[in-house]
């Protein structure tokens, strides 16, 4: 396991080797051009971390960065947003800090990527033209993918999956329904986002209902058999929740197969469900810009080199975060802070002519089940080939047997972990 000391002082989640490279990098990046010009889409964990990178990495680069909101919202966290544990604001970001560093910071919506001629068509029809264009646009929601899932559906039936109103709505659904009524989860099959991460939010809402309304349900309708810290979840569940928590999965037949947001009604291949609250976690598919930009291939997703997070799809192009096929790396807030700092190096080595920087990535996903009882899970990664592949044995999870001083303890350490990310991030 990392310890918490590592965990804080690899809050990027690069190895030491490459931290200590980003300072060597600084002021003496050649890049066979007065001015290189970087676009970032995408305002994250992964796209504002690229920002700050390359400011350093190559600090002759104009750097603009293209946010849809001026307010960005962290889904790591939210879940106790949902659970009445934590408010919004605190979720919230701004970008300040970086506009102080020199960074140009562009509230607006990207419309549109001509990779031929290497520029990014805003939605007021500017046109920033690029050297280098890094996409980090998270997800989107995969609306056809369910069917009677569709924009209207997701206020009745939310998904809260995009941190902001959805979160608050899901919050007052939970308040609104009757003391001994039932809620539903769907979670469909992988790959998704995570943070938020579906069974940390069940435990969460379980503690809200074990708290609030003592004789309401939550059920668990999952389209997988096995899931991250499954064996962890699973005896945290039977401790603290017992029967007021019960998960179903594939093998159960819970794979959910329609929905009726009139009705309030999930069907799966042998049952339907009525609920007084319903959370849909959808299927996704990354960020529609990145389909605009053909860099997505047919699964939704975008296929990168493993070593540069090159789109295979188009030259110039990177794409970090959520939207990127990272094979064993998790979609992680995490994983896209490792993967800016990564990819800031790397383009400024690229631009400069100098090979790419061989390097290892790190992730840990923490869960809360509770609000002082926390889980974990680690994973080391490295190329192999173009795949990002798991560095067997190097990671690891919280003990199954560990006591309850463990468990706040690992609840605290998230919370750390978080003031860390964020501080890192956004100043």
């Amino acid at each position: 396991m990392i310890g918490r000391r590592a965990l804080l002082r690899y809050a990027s989640g690069v190895s030491g080797a490459s931290a200590a490279t980003l300072a060597g990098l600084a002021g003496c990046a050649s890049t066979g051009s007065a001015r290189p010009r970087i676009v970032i889409v995408g305002g994250g964990f992964g796209g504002a971390t690229c920002a700050r990178t390359l400011r350093v990495a190559l600090p002759s680069a104009r750097i603009t960065l293209i946010v849809r909101e001026a307010t960005y919202t962290a889904c790591p966290f939210s879940n106790l947003v949902i659970a009445g544990l934590r408010e919004l604001p605190v979720q919230q970001f701004g970008y300040a800090t970086l506009a102080a560093l020199g960074i140009e910071v562009r509230i607006a919506a990207a419309r549109d990527v001509d990779a031929a001629r290497r520029s990014v068509t805003l939605a007021n029809g500017e046109r920033l033209t690029y050297d280098r264009l890094v996409l980090s646009p998270g997800i989107d929601v995969d609306y056809a993918a369910l069917p009677g899932y569709d924009r209207a559906a997701s206020e009745r039936l939310p998904h809260a999956w995009q941190a902001g109103a959805q979160t608050l709505l899901l919050r007052e659904q939970l308040r609104a329904m009757p003391a001994d009524g039932l809620v539903v989860m769907t979670i469909p099959e992988n790959p998704y986002r995570c943070p938020p991460g579906p069974y940390e939010r069940a435990s969460l809402i379980a503690h809200y209902l074990r708290t609030h309304k003592p004789g309401a349900r939550l059920l668990l309708l999952d389209a997988k058999d096995r899931f991250s810290k499954m064996s962890l979840f699973r005896a945290a569940w039977r401790e603290r929740y017992g029967d007021r928590l019960q998960w179903l999965g594939a093998a159960d037949g819970a794979r959910v197969i329609g929905v009726d947001a009139d009705a309030r009604r999930v069907f799966t291949d042998f049952d339907e469900y009525a609920a007084d609250v319903i959370n849909v976690v959808p299927p996704q598919k990354a960020g529609a810009i990145a389909a605009r930009a053909g860099v997505a291939d047919a699964s939704g997703w975008c296929p990168v080199y493993a070593a540069t997070f090159a789109a295979t799809l188009a030259e110039r192009i990177h794409v970090i975060g959520d939207a990127a096929i990272a094979n064993a790396m998790p979609k992680s807030a995490f994983a896209a802070n490792a993967q800016g700092r990564l990819v800031g190096l790397q383009i400024a080595r690229l631009l400069g002519d100098q090979e790419p920087l061989d390097t290892t990535l790190l992730n840990t996903c923490y869960s809360l089940v509770a609000p002082d009882y926390g889980i974990s899970v680690a994973g080391v990664y490295r190329p192999n080939g173009e795949r990002w592949a798991e560095v067997p044995g190097a990671g690891g999870t919280s003990p199954l047997d560990a006591p309850a001083a463990s468990r706040a303890l690992e609840a605290r350490y998230a919370r750390d972990w978080f003031t860390a990310i964020t501080r890192d991030v956004f100043g």
